[in-house]
Formats: C-alpha cells, structure tokens, sequence
C-alpha cells in the first residue's frame, strides 16, 4: 500500500474530533489556525469555543471593537494575531462581499495570513488541491526522507514545500493535510515518537537507518534571558489606575498597571516609583508588597515584582507616555479589561487574596 493511501486511512480511523472540523466552514478553520499557531492544541480548543460564542461569524466580528476581541483573546499571547484578525475580517466585509476567498493567493493578502495558514485554509476548507508545511509536517518529512539540513533553513524550506507538492493526492487536500498534521502530533512526536504505531513507517528512511534521534537536526540549546521588572497597583479613593499600552508596542492595546525592567542597582520598589513618573509623571509612594509573578516570554524569563502604591500628591491627574488612554475603576471591573500574562497572574492572585 502505498504512503497517502496508508496515511488516509490511519487518519479516517484515527482523527480526534475537534470542533472546527465538524463544519469545516471556512471562517472557523481560519481562526482555528490562527489560534493554533505557537499554542498547544488542547487550550485552542478551549479558546476555540469560547471565541464561536462571543463571535460566531465574521460579521459579527468584523463590528467588535478591539477591545472585545483582545479580551475575547486574553489567554493565548502573541496579541499581534489576534489584531490581524480583525484587520483582516474588515478587509473580507468591504474587499470580499464578506466571504472568505478559496484561493491561496488572495487569502496571502490578508493581514496574518502567511504561506502555511493560506494553504490550510485553501485545501481544509475548500478541499483545494494546495500543500501545507508546518512544524509537524518539517518533523515527519525530516524522518521520512532522512532530510540532513537544518530545520527553517532555506534549503530545507524549499524541499519540504517540494515534498508537500508531490505527495498531495489529487482531491484528497482535505484529509491528506490534515492527516500529516495529525501524525505529527499523535505519531511522529517531536520526543518519544511512537515509531511502532506509524501508518508510513514502512516508508520511513529515518527508521530504516536507525536515526530517528537524530531527525530533524537536533536544535541547539537556546540560552534563557532573565528580566527583572516591577510594577505597581495604584489604589486612590477606592479606585485603581490602569493605562493601555501603545497600539505598536509590545503587548499593544493591552491594558496594565505601570512598571517597567529594573535598571542595575534599583531596587524593585524605586523601579516602581521612577516608572510611574517616567510613564505618567504621577508621583507615588510604595506602600506594600503584593506577589512575585514569573512567566516566559519567547526566550525571556521574566519576573514581575508587585506592590501596592499610592500619590504622594492626592490632585494629580497623570500625564501618559508611554500609553495611548487611562482608567480609574474599581477592582470589579477589571475583568472587563485584556492584560499581558504577568499581569494577568497578578490580577488573579489579589482576588485569591482578597486585594487590595
């Protein structure tokens, strides 16, 4: 039996049922792949869902506001995504009579539609005859074909794009696709891949040769980057301040408490006093310590110190510099509002403490 054949089958008996692909309608595979780049499978269905409910079509999504869409994404990261998307619903309302285009070439003009997300797209949605590469699919190919180039490298770009194109049976986009993405994730798993239960490993060059551990390319171990940062909750009158940051920044639109990375020799709480003046010209005291938050960001460790504040001079009204709008609201209200993670995990210790 031949390789497609043996990967269609494995992949009609083995397909997890995930909500986008009882439909197959085109804007739930679009925005299915959007979340599902750089985010593990199982928390995309769960934002999946969530995102259907709040916008279940395109129109309704493309008359959100920003706001409601980046808190409708607050969770995933990578914020950027989520402000394609809806650059890119308007554009299909007033360019594209509000109808996602099959073609993978009108599909590529869209904001954060790239090569990959307009061929899945194309051959998942309309079952165009379209290859795909991703992550998965550089892995299963890197074994299959005993692939000896560094993984992104532009050699290896362009072979397994060739190898997508000759493989994709005629009329099978759909399936075959999705199929190889699945084996990846199921299968030929980036460790301990289950070679024994491989629909293609009578195929498999990387197997027959015995360098499976050694396929793709073993990366080199990227050095971690510490960052220290402090930020400061300022409470005045029972309310809180929060400003929303630039719309180019990064994190853009979301919203936070001011702070920033400590300089060397700072102590977190006179981080928190100089970035409160350098962001908003608000003079403030620190009052007390909340928490310690550490979360990951591409390559960065970042630990967040986190203190209540208040003015020193109780009729200032802030002056931004670094952020586009501000809020004084009570602390109830700040569900309503998109953080960045660090943030996000501060917020979710104070309820747990019952702060401030």
């Amino acid at each position: 039996m031949n390789l497609q054949k043996s990967l269609l089958i494995w992949f009609a008996e083995n397909q997890r049922d995930l909500p986008w692909r009882r439909t197959y309608d085109p804007y739930q595979i679009w925005i299915s792949e959007i979340m599902l780049q750089q985010t593990q499978m199982d928390r995309v269905a769960l934002f999946f869902v969530r995102w259907m409910k709040e916008f279940p079509d395109l129109a309704s999504l493309a008359t959100s506001s920003e706001h409601k869409v980046l808190k409708c994404w607050e969770g995933l990261g990578y914020y950027s995504r989520a402000r394609n998307i809806l650059k890119a619903a308007k554009l299909l309302i007033a360019d594209h009579q509000g109808q996602i285009p099959a073609s993978r070439k009108l599909l590529q003009r869209l904001p954060g539609i790239g090569p990959y997300t307009a061929g899945a797209i194309a051959s998942i949605s309309f079952n165009r005859d379209v290859p795909v590469v991703d992550a998965n699919i550089e892995r299963i190919f890197a074994r299959l074909f005993n692939i000896d180039l560094i993984p992104k490298s532009p050699a290896a770009k362009k072979l397994n794009w060739q190898k997508a194109e000759e493989l994709l049976p005629a009329g099978e986009a759909r399936n075959f696709n999705q199929a190889l993405m699945e084996l990846g994730a199921l299968v030929c798993r980036p460790k301990q891949p289950n070679c024994s239960f491989c629909p293609v490993a009578a195929h498999c060059l990387a197997l027959q040769y015995d360098l499976i551990p050694e396929r793709p390319i073993p990366k080199k171990n990227t050095k971690t980057i510490p960052i220290n940062m402090a930020t400061g909750v300022l409470l005045h009158k029972g309310l809180i301040f929060i400003q929303q940051r630039l719309a180019d920044d990064v994190w853009g639109a979301l919203w936070e408490f001011p702070g920033g990375r400590m300089e060397e020799g700072e102590t977190a709480e006179e981080t928190v006093i100089r970035e409160y003046l350098e962001e908003t010209e608000l003079v403030v005291r620190v009052d007390s310590k909340i928490t310690t938050t550490i979360h990951h960001y591409t390559r960065y460790k970042i630990t967040l110190h986190c203190f209540i504040v208040s003015l020193e001079q109780s009729d200032s009204d802030p002056v931004l510099h670094a952020a586009q709008e501000f809020h004084w609201l009570p602390f109830e209200q700040i569900n309503q509002y998109a953080f960045p993670a660090g943030h996000r995990k501060l917020i979710q210790f104070m309820k747990a403490h019952k702060l401030p």
